[in-house]
């Protein structure tokens, strides 16, 4: 029974063997028909919106010929300036052989219309709205063609007729120039409808018979149409229609519509599943080279990125949008002492010095809130900001943070890469440069002071010459008294003598503190000062040199007296070196007479105030001028040719300049040598500090504060 029952499955077996491989060739002949079917109805697509665009092509092309040969023609009826009779029978012609044209205008060089010639073809354009109230087009069109100095079209425009229809069309306007200046123009109205019409009625060419024409707007309104069908709206071009001062946008629209099925199907079947297979393997290949060689090119500009960052000398760092850092090179890791590993990933890095991570983790969610708005403008930031990193061994240092927003290939903002710059010795080195300078200036002082010393003990000489007398004569009162033998007017007299030894005293102190505030070293504070307060501190020491020589000194201030910002102490010494730099110059060459110092002072501008300092010597040599502000230069044998340097020093840290002139005998002044310099103005300075600046970490400091609202380091 067994032998008998065992053949029965075979049969059945190869039956559903059969009719899955068949269910297998069916399935793919539906789908490799199907293929074909679309891929035909694409093809057949494509080759109608070719056509499309040829036409399209085509149309503008002609179009453009057509305006270029109406623009000569409109360019010959101003050759050899026929007379008026003349140039209407042309005008007239021209409308007449080109229906398109609807009227032609002759202006004056003041684009005003002196003869116009309508199409005869119908009735006159302008008749619902008088020309002179539809020239806005018309006038930008002449301006660029006499600008460019050819002919220019205008942009469209709407003209009404009385039946509540109208035409759309556009001007030329053709400049006539003389001898490069214009001399007219003659203009030309075109009907948009016209222009198309005029090529859907060719019979060379099918593009009216089987297309509809018309210009539309960017937006997509239509403008004109023309054609003998309506388009279907498949198969669409559109074409720009580039004219000097103008563009028009051409469209073409098939009346045809989506395309049928196409007939021999099986050869087209065998043709494109072939034709597929070969596109499939060469786009696969094609895409393998690519897919090589972008990693190549991705391993070699990484590789090439890395070499270049390991070689620069200025720290990158990266963080993400929450403040992590992703990325420091060599030179950061070398600039902080901690490697890659310790940084990479932490929020609070380790080189924050400890007094001040708490206000540096306190403002970073600050500034990474107000960072996007920053990171959409995509322009990195050129103005760095200072703040305070530590290095592993303790050590605090100054660096310079410039920043910029990291965007990925998608254009979304992905975090900050900033450059570090460690500028504690450029800190250190202008520390040294401050101080050297400061010393200089001290001993400028100490040299003038010690210049002066003569003066000084003649100026006291007379002081304590009179305490000296008042005191032996107080002696003698005071022993007659104690003799018994007092007259009734000794009390008065040693009063007298006691009031006259004060008023000697604070002579002599006076002259002494002068001295004693010129001489010693204060912190550099720029202040608000009265140019009479600073010119009344050094005036008594002028006085002094001025009496031995026999010069006057005259001082000229406004009403009221101009406030300065500036260092008191360094324009003291300033003043005092040019008056007696004047004084000086004319002990040896001008007459007792003619000595005379004069110290003027005025508002030069609402920004600065200028100092004068006048003296009547011989003036300055050529030869020295060229080096009068050289240092340690002198034309004294005693001096030692830092005064006019240090001068010149003082007043450009302040911001301002000094010159000077020689003067002609014919100035007013009676000639001599001027020194003028400029010191800016406090008024001016004030209202500059009440303008707005960037917050910064460290107050007092700009580019610190700058870190407190932009970021914790």
């Amino acid at each position: 029974m067994n032998d008998a029952d065992s053949p029965l499955p075979a049969p059945r077996t190869r039956r559903w063997r059969r009719v899955a491989l068949w269910s297998a060739l069916v399935g793919l002949l539906v789908v490799a028909q199907s293929m074909l079917v679309a891929l035909t109805i694409r093809y057949e697509s494509t080759r109608a919106q070719e056509h499309v665009d040829a036409a399209a092509l085509s149309a503008a092309a002609q179009l453009k010929q057509q305006l270029a040969r109406d623009q000569h023609s409109l360019q010959a009826l101003l050759w050899g300036e026929p007379p008026l009779q003349p140039w209407r029978a042309e005008a007239a012609a021209l409308l007449r052989a080109r229906p398109a044209l609807l009227r032609i205008e002759r202006r004056d060089p003041r684009r005003r219309i002196t003869e116009a010639v309508d199409s005869p073809f119908q009735t006159p354009l302008f008749t619902q709205i008088p020309r002179v109230d539809m020239e806005i087009e018309t006038g930008v069109a002449c301006e660029g063609a006499l600008r460019q100095a050819e002919p220019v079209f205008s942009r469209s425009y709407f003209v009404p007729w009385p039946s509540g229809l109208g035409l759309e069309v556009l001007d030329l306007c053709v400049p006539l120039l003389r001898s490069g200046e214009p001399d007219g123009f003659i203009t030309a109205t075109f009907a948009l409808v016209r222009m198309l019409e005029e090529l859907s009625g060719g019979k060379s060419e099918p593009v009216g018979r089987e297309h509809e024409l018309s210009f539309v707007e960017p937006d997509g309104t239509r403008l004109a149409r023309a054609g003998l069908q309506r388009g279907a709206g498949v198969f669409v071009a559109e074409r720009l229609l580039d004219l000097p001062g103008v563009a028009l946008q051409v469209r073409v629209d098939s009346r045809a519509g989506s395309p049928q099925l196409i007939p021999n199907l099986a050869v087209a079947l065998v043709l494109g599943l072939s034709l597929a297979l070969a596109v499939v393997v060469v786009l696969l290949a094609r895409d393998v080279r690519r897919r090589a060689g972008a990693e190549a090119a991705l391993a070699e500009a990484l590789a090439f990125r890395k070499a270049m960052e390991d070689s620069l000398i200025t720290g990158l760092r990266a963080r993400d949008t929450k403040g992590r850092i992703t990325y420091v090179n060599p030179a950061f890791c070398e600039m902080v002492g901690f490697a890659s590993a310790e940084l990479v990933g932490q929020t609070v890095p380790p080189y924050w010095p400890p007094e001040l991570a708490d206000e540096y983790a306190r403002r970073q969610p600050l500034r990474l809130a107000a960072r996007p708005a920053a990171a959409r403008d995509a322009q990195p930031s050129r103005e760095g900001f200072e703040t305070t990193f530590m290095r592993r061994n303790g050590e605090r240092f100054s660096v310079l943070i410039f920043e910029a927003p990291l965007v990925n290939t998608l254009g979304r903002h992905t975090g900050w890469m900033s450059a570090v710059l460690d500028v504690s010795a450029q800190k250190r080195v202008e520390e040294l440069s401050r101080q050297q300078q400061e010393r200089l200036q001290a001993t400028a002082r100490l040299a003038t002071v010690g210049e002066m010393a003569s003066l000084l003990s003649h100026e006291l000489n007379q002081p304590l010459a009179a305490i000296a007398s008042y005191a032996a004569g107080s002696l003698n009162l005071l022993d007659q008294q104690t003799t018994a033998s007092v007259e009734a007017d000794a009390v008065p007299m040693l009063q007298h003598a006691a009031q006259r030894i004060a008023e000697q005293a604070e002579r002599a102190g006076r002259v002494i503190k002068s001295v004693h505030d010129f001489v010693r070293r204060r912190e550099q504070a720029r202040e608000a000062v009265r140019a009479d307060v600073l010119i009344d501190a050094v005036l008594p020491l002028v006085r002094l040199q001025a009496r031995k020589s026999g010069t006057r000194v005259e001082v000229e201030l406004p009403e009221p007296p101009p406030q300065v910002l500036c260092d008191r102490t360094m324009l003291e010494q300033v003043l005092l070196n040019l008056t007696r730099n004047g004084i000086q110059a004319m002990e040896q060459h001008t007459a007792l007479a003619q000595r005379e110092l004069r110290i003027r002072v005025r508002q030069s501008h609402e920004r600065w105030v200028s100092f004068h300092v006048t003296d009547r010597g011989p003036g300055i040599a050529p030869d020295v001028a060229q080096r009068l502000f050289t240092p340690f230069f002198t034309a004294r044998s005693e001096g030692m040719g830092l005064g006019l340097s240090l001068c010149r020093t003082v007043i450009e840290q302040h911001g301002g300049a000094l010159d000077f002139e020689n003067l002609p005998a014919e100035h007013p002044s009676g000639g001599g040598t001027e020194f003028r310099f400029t010191l800016p103005s406090a008024g001016m300075a004030e209202r500059s500090k009440a303008l707005p600046q960037e917050a910064s970490d460290t107050p007092g400091a700009p580019a610190d504060r700058l870190d407190a609202i932009n970021a914790a380091p």
